[in-house]
């Protein structure tokens, strides 16, 4: 299963895929993140209220980090938090069924204050995966918070869930009550890499 932090405060954020600090965000680069949506959600307030994060946008343009920078700090502040990349947390999910300890997996999910799914959408889910997804979110609706990063926008999701009915599920339980950070340009890695040849 994934990394979770039961009251230990950073034992997610060391597992999370980037050890990201909200104070090293790089805002200077031109990708649509804007330091005014930043600063707001750096206050967690959408963590005590139960709500939703979107970060979508290509490849390289930062949503892992992002994620990972506000898991960090919803850890310092005493949020059970889990991370996980959504693809393998699925397929995971999906042996523990046939274990017969799928709900004690999905309990331990259901008890963190914020949940990371990174990664969510990179492709459709299969008719296994949907039901678990639709019990995790669930789960959550209304009381704790998901933050999803997924290189598509939320207008697709529809179409990567596959079956209608779980779809529109799905979604009507997460979408309403959601913030979102559409993420663009150059992948920040390519950038990084290029500014280091140029050193």
């Amino acid at each position: 299963m994934g990394p979770s932090c039961p009251g230990c405060h950073s034992a997610a954020y060391q597992e999370c895929r980037y050890k990201a600090y909200l104070e090293q965000i790089d805002y200077a680069t031109n990708r649509g993140l804007e330091r005014n949506q930043m600063e707001r959600l750096a206050t967690l307030d959408f963590v005590h209220k139960g709500q939703n994060l979107f970060i979508t946008g290509s490849s390289g343009t930062g949503k892992s980090y992002l994620a990972c920078a506000l898991g960090h700090e919803a850890c310092k502040r005493g949020f059970r938090t889990f991370y996980a990349n959504a693809p393998k947390l699925l397929g995971a999910l999906k042996v523990a069924k046939v274990k017969g300890t799928l709900e004690t997996e999905l309990k331990k999910i259901e008890r963190c204050q914020l949940l990371i799914l990174d990664d969510l959408f990179i492709v459709p889910l299969d008719a296994k995966e949907r039901p678990i997804l639709l019990e995790i979110i669930e789960d959550r609706h209304e009381r704790k918070s998901t933050i999803i990063t997924s290189q598509y926008p939320s207008s697709n999701w529809y179409d990567m869930v596959g079956d209608p009915t779980i779809a529109d599920a799905v979604l009507d339980r997460i979408i309403h009550t959601a913030h979102t950070i559409e993420l663009y340009g150059e992948s920040m890695r390519k950038l990084k890499a290029k500014k280091s040849q140029s050193i």
